[in-house]
């Protein structure tokens, strides 16, 4: 027997209204606000764009989160927004209209469930003022806010939201807190960011190919985002000659990373790509003017001046976060980096030397700095080349540091034959010893020994706690 549930109370005034063919502003003066979130959600589901749009214009809550719900919509209704923001500016249709500030950001879905008081404050950008603009009072300007991921070309909402915001850029603040750029063509990166102010955005991801060149053309819009936090820089190309890549992209590599000097509120630099860093690192540490938290650079070609800045940049005492991956130094190299390490052992959190092609001279070399970093939390030695014996004394050495909770070590050199190959006795009889000597001195919490990952099933053989886990061609 089936079980029939009516409609509540709610669910028919919200289907009354919209069995309207229309409905005028008089009708949404009268409607209780706390009608208003579900009525939206009803008429932006059933795609009901000229309810939206008069909703829009009568909004009474200082903030409209609607990019949670335009995630999944169609550009008509992205479009219906828009249209009712333009009745708001232009017309005075409404008393309680409160809306100051549009929100086209993937968040806030808990507005939508009753809660408009916990989320989405009308002043999201006046709380702080932003450097390098006039701090308007909230009433004086209306805010548009969103995070642009531009992807090879603008997708039909992009398209719509910038021809929209060309038209109203002068009586708009047209806010993107943070951009990615993919692969993108720099005529369509100018159209953009000379839309959308570039000094508000606070997180920058950007992945090129052409990155020498495009570095010189980014430079100026680089240096007017003084409220930047986080800066990614990501080569997605590695296959292009390195010839053209030094000699032409070498003075706009450099007129790019001057742009530091700008940006003094970064706290967190990753860069990935062979040809992006060689020898312009030190333009980057020279220029910094504010203490970083965050520094990562992947399969990056440091040079001796590179390190020998960054060792010496006061900028990078206070890191909480140091992750080299595919950065392959010399020996002298290292002493570099055991000076920066000694700098920030009352900081460093999390330490990554991962795939450096570290050998047991190299790892002598920082033993005394890491012994020191007492706050670190996570560290990961992975894909390195080191004896037991020498394997042996960085465990002793970690073994004393007692905040870490998530460790990554490779096993020692012993465990493959001359060809590289795993020999997975000696793996089983080793990872057990190197073990202990942790175990000796403190219980870890999550700690692993793991081969370099197999040429043929491109997964690891995996010691820790719990289990062994051989590569595919192992099991």
């Amino acid at each position: 027997m089936s079980t029939y549930n009516p409609p509540t109370l709610l669910q028919l005034a919200l289907e009354g209204v919209l069995r309207k063919d229309s409905i005028d502003f008089s009708d949404l003066e009268d409607l209780p606000i706390t009608l208003f979130p579900p009525l939206f959600i009803k008429a932006f589901n059933s795609r009901h764009t000229e309810i939206i749009k008069k909703m829009v214009a009568t909004w009474p809550f200082p903030c409209l989160p609607v990019g949670a719900l335009l995630k999944t919509a169609g550009v008509e209704m992205l479009q219906a927004v828009l249209d009712g923001i333009d009745i708001l500016l232009t017309q005075n249709v409404s008393l309680r209209c409160k809306l100051q500030v549009l929100d086209l950001r993937f968040l806030h879905q808990d507005f939508w469930t009753g809660k408009q008081n916990a989320v989405c404050p009308a002043d999201i950008l006046t709380k702080k003022q932003v450097e390098g603009l006039p701090n308007y009072p909230v009433r004086q300007c209306f805010q548009v806010v969103t995070n642009l991921a531009l992807v090879s070309s603008l997708n039909k909402h992009q398209i719509c939201l910038l021809q929209w915001a060309q038209q109203k850029k002068d009586s708009l603040q047209l806010c993107c807190l943070k951009m990615t750029i993919y692969n993108l063509p720099p005529v369509v990166i100018s159209e953009v960011l000379n839309t959308f102010q570039p000094t508000y955005i606070v997180d920058l991801e950007i992945h090129t190919r052409e990155v020498m060149s495009f570095l010189g053309f980014f430079a100026h819009f680089l240096g007017q985002m003084r409220n930047l936090v986080k800066f990614y820089l990501n080569q997605i190309d590695f296959y292009f000659s390195v010839a053209n890549t030094v000699t032409d992209g070498k003075i706009g590599a450099a007129k790019f990373f001057s742009q530091f000097s700008q940006l003094n509120h970064l706290q967190h630099v990753y860069v990935n790509g062979a040809y992006i860093s060689y020898d312009n690192m030190k333009k980057l540490f020279r220029c910094l003017k504010s203490p970083l938290e965050t520094l990562f650079f992947i399969f990056c070609r440091l040079s001796m001046s590179d390190l020998r800045h960054m060792s010496d940049c006061q900028r990078l005492y206070q890191l909480k976060h140091l992750y080299l991956k595919g950065v392959v130094f010399s020996k002298s190299y290292f002493k570099s980096l055991r000076v920066l390490l000694e700098n920030v052992s009352a900081t460093l959190q999390t330490l990554g030397l991962e795939h450096c092609r570290m050998k047991d001279s190299h790892l002598k070399v920082l033993l005394p700095a890491l012994s020191q970093c007492s706050q670190l939390i996570c560290v990961n030695f992975f894909d390195n080349h080191f004896s037991s014996p020498v394997l042996k004394d960085l465990l002793r050495c970690m073994a004393n540091l007692s905040k870490l909770t998530v460790e990554r070590y490779p096993v020692s050199v012993v465990c493959y034959n001359d060809i590289g190959e795993v020999m997975v006795e000696r793996f089983f009889q080793l990872c057990p010893e190197l073990m202990d000597l942790i175990t000796a001195k403190r219980q870890p919490k999550k700690i692993f020994f793991a081969t370099v990952c197999c040429p043929h099933c491109l997964r690891r053989c995996v010691y820790d706690l719990n289990t062994t886990r051989l590569c595919h061609c192992w099991e």
